[in-house]
């Protein structure tokens, strides 16, 4: 198969582009710029020069290509204050790519998040593959990626944990909470840190995409989800073991002035479930969890 795929060079990209090519795919990678195309390049994959506001170009290689997996997305925007500009963008690009598999059966695999549902008033319980939340930012993109198999699209959406982590982790959450902590002299949670994240590692992210690229049906929700709920004071006070720095709560009001972008999210309580993904695809997370790959892994690495 052919498969074209935006955030080729990204996180999960550089790990779905290796799994894609070891089972037999041929890939097609956007690159923004001539760094990634090389990359791209050098990892055995083709370089499709353009991003996501080259709405024509985005459609001309969706229409080249066997199938579609989209990853991209401008982060940038998101963590300097435009996350609408960016949710806006990106429900373009996924409708221009989706315009040119229109009654082709290809597979169109899209990406998501589990916090959606915490916003969407999912409370009280691990969510599901089959809730869902009727509309607002990310969430449309979402609805609109799952209506396209009622136009002949075999099409299916991955939410990612909030949390996907992993050697190729450079710029996620994992880091950003880390940066907060150094920054602030102390690693934080909201009022008692109950509140729980779900996890994934990135290799079993990118074999979850596989998967749905090859076989999961028309209009599937699947959960990147392995670690199904951390609670964050246990995430808080791994980093702050790490820093050397103590664990402390932040009252609810002040989470925007100690996280900053993220102080609307990290107080969430967000299990789930991802019982229904493996059951239909046969995935099973066989990398290391949340909390190991915090103690034992890469994300303090030349941090003093």
């Amino acid at each position: 198969m052919r498969v074209f795929v935006t955030g080729a060079s990204g996180h999960i990209g550089s790990a779905l582009v290796p799994e894609l090519l070891g089972n037999g795919h041929q890939v097609v990678g956007l690159a923004r710029s001539d760094r990634s195309a090389a990359a791209l390049e050098a990892a055995g994959a083709e370089a499709w020069r353009g991003d996501l506001d080259d709405l024509d170009g985005l459609h001309a290689a969706a229409t080249a290509a066997d199938g579609v997996v989209h990853l991209a997305f401008k982060h940038e925007a998101m963590v300097t204050g435009d996350y609408l500009g960016a949710v806006a963008d990106d429900l373009k690009a996924i409708e221009a790519m989706g315009a040119a598999l229109d009654g082709t059966g290809k597979p169109f695999v899209g990406t998501g998040g589990t916090l959606m549902l915490a916003f969407g008033g999912i409370k009280g319980r691990a969510g599901t593959e089959r809730d869902a939340v009727t509309g607002g930012p990310r969430v449309d993109a979402e609805n609109t990626v799952i209506g396209f198999a009622e136009r002949g699209i075999r099409s299916s959406l991955v939410r990612l944990s909030p949390l996907v982590h992993s050697s190729l982790d450079h710029h996620g959450f994992a880091h950003q909470l880390i940066g907060i902590a150094q920054a602030k002299g102390v690693s934080g949670f909201v009022g008692d840190g109950a509140n729980r994240w779900p996890a994934v590692h990135t290799l079993d992210a990118a074999r979850l995409y596989l998967l749905a690229l090859e076989s999961a049906p028309a209009g599937s929700r699947l959960h990147g989800v392995g670690d199904e709920g951390v609670p964050f004071r246990d995430i808080a006070e791994v980093i702050g073991r790490r820093l050397n720095l103590p664990t402390a709560s932040v009252e609810p009001q002040d989470a925007g002035a100690h996280f900053g972008f993220l102080g609307g999210l990290v107080g969430l309580d967000n299990p789930t479930s991802n019982r229904l993904t493996r059951e239909l695809l046969g995935w099973e997370p066989t990398h290391a969890g949340l909390i190991d790959d915090l103690t034992h892994g890469h994300y303090f690495d030349g941090v003093s």
